[in-house]
């Protein structure tokens, strides 16, 4: 029983689903079985879920056959995901009202019909979203309209004409983000092939609706922003319609979309145009401010350090500052000291408060490899800011060993071994031999991977 399939389900609610659910299981709407509801109380009480325990609470003796108890496990079961899926048709409300709607045109009640439908139109028009599940409201509307007018007025197609331009623009919107979706994958894995009908449905979109549909034109620049990367115009295009937008989108969906601007600003970082650390600062303050590049509430580690980095690149210090204490409690929580102390830190060494820098270091417990390596960094640069040499060599000499001990795959750790090699030779170079200076900095300048370049470049000026 610990693996079945009803136990994974009851152990998944919350407290207070468990009591709705419990409520449901005692409607004789929906069960008349009292066996059942004792079922589910004996999972909700029991941590182990002994077969025998269970066959006594049910039957008051355990000598009955696994299967008169397999058979109420599975009218429970059938019962919870009856449950589940009335407990998401209900947080639809649009949905239960085109549904009531339905109901009262199939029985001919054309005033009630009326009444839902108008108050369906109030709430949708109301609303600024106009996604894709705003056109397929809109299409299902029409549609029931249309069954409604056709029985007294046959001839008359304003309704049709309706649903089909709704239909139309609900398609194209869900169509374009899996083409989206599609050439970000093909991208990212250098996988799959152009899609035969891709180049129609985008052509299609373009030329009959995405003028008057913002959804649709946003989708548009977005996947040329992806599908042609160096044609910067679909970026900015794209940009200026995500700032502007004022809800067109679900949370969710916007969520989405701002990570695929903020991915196209870091690809072209990770190509050496740093020019767009001020393009994805302009992402991240709104992304940040409308709670968009949160997920369910919490700020990923990581875009917390991008954020910092970005802010810090563009000299933004005190917006980093307000930053690094304003989502701190909005980071995973174990998490939530490490990072908060690592990106002080960063901000400590672009402000040159590098005593500062050493005390957060020795704060907090880092234990992602990449993380870990980049305060090594950090600290291979204060080491050296402060002319503390020995240091810096033992420092070296232990993050060598670190790398070498570490799985780390790829250019991740051709930058890092970078890292050490040029400090290295930084820490041992003549500086009055300008010789010896000019072909380190030529060096630096020809190395394809190595991270804090512009710092290296900087002490060789």
């Amino acid at each position: 029983m610990e693996k079945s399939h009803l136990r994974q389900l009851i152990f998944s609610f919350s407290a207070a689903e468990k009591r709705e659910a419990r409520k449901f299981l005692e409607s004789p709407c929906f069960n008349q079985r009292r066996d059942v509801v004792l079922l589910f109380d004996w999972f909700c009480a029991n941590e182990t879920h002994e077969v025998s325990s269970a066959k006594r609470h049910l039957f008051g003796k355990a000598a009955v056959d696994d299967q008169e108890l397999r058979l109420r496990m599975t009218y429970l079961h059938r019962l919870l995901e009856r449950f589940l899926a009335r407990k998401e048709m209900d947080a639809d409300e649009m949905s239960v009202r085109l549904h009531l709607a339905a109901a009262y045109r199939k029985r001919g009640l054309t005033p009630q019909f009326e009444r839902v439908r108008k108050g369906i139109e109030k709430a949708v028009d109301s609303s600024p979203l106009r996604d894709a599940q705003y056109h397929e409201l809109q299409f299902r509307l029409h549609w029931e309209t249309h069954q409604l007018i056709h029985a007294h007025n046959p001839t008359d197609p304003v309704h049709l004409q309706s649903a089909s331009v709704a239909a139309d623009v609900a398609y194209l919107t869900l169509k374009l983000r899996l083409i989206c979706l599609l050439t970000l994958h093909r991208t990212l894995y250098a996988v799959g092939h152009d899609i035969s009908w891709e180049a129609e449905v985008v052509d299609f979109a373009e030329r009959n609706y995405a003028q008057a549909h913002t959804a649709v034109a946003i989708y548009l620049h977005c996947y040329r922003m992806m599908r042609f990367p160096e044609d910067e115009q679909h970026f900015q295009q794209f940009k200026t319609l995500l700032l502007r937008d004022n809800g067109t989108f679900s949370g969710e969906e916007m969520h989405g979309l701002y990570i695929w601007a903020v991915n196209y600003c870091i690809r072209r970082l990770n190509a050496g145009e740093k020019r767009y650390y001020r393009e994805v600062s302009e992402l991240y303050k709104p992304g940040l401010e409308s709670g968009y590049l949160l997920e369910n509430g919490v700020l990923p580690r990581f875009t917390y350090y991008n954020v910092v980095a970005a802010g810090i690149q563009t000299g933004d210090l005190e917006w980093v500052q307000f930053i690094i204490h304003r989502y701190k409690n909005s980071l995973e929580k174990q998490y939530r000291d490490s990072a908060f102390s690592f990106n002080l830190a960063r901000l400590a060494f672009a402000r040159k408060q590098y005593g500062a820098v050493l005390d957060l270091l020795q704060k907090a417990n880092y234990r992602d490899v990449l993380v870990n390596l980049a305060i090594k960094t950090l600290l291979l640069k204060t080491y050296y800011e402060l002319d503390e040499f020995d240091l810096l060599q033992s420092h070296l000499d232990a993050m060598n060993n670190y790398i070498t001990r570490k799985r780390i795959i790829g250019y991740h750790r051709n930058n890092y071994v970078n890292v050490i090699r040029y400090a290295s030779k930084l820490l041992a170079i003549n500086f009055s031999d300008r010789n010896a200076v000019e072909k380190l900095r030529s060096s630096v300048e020809r190395e394809a991977h190595l991270l804090e370049k512009d710092w290296f470049l900087g002490h060789l000026a």
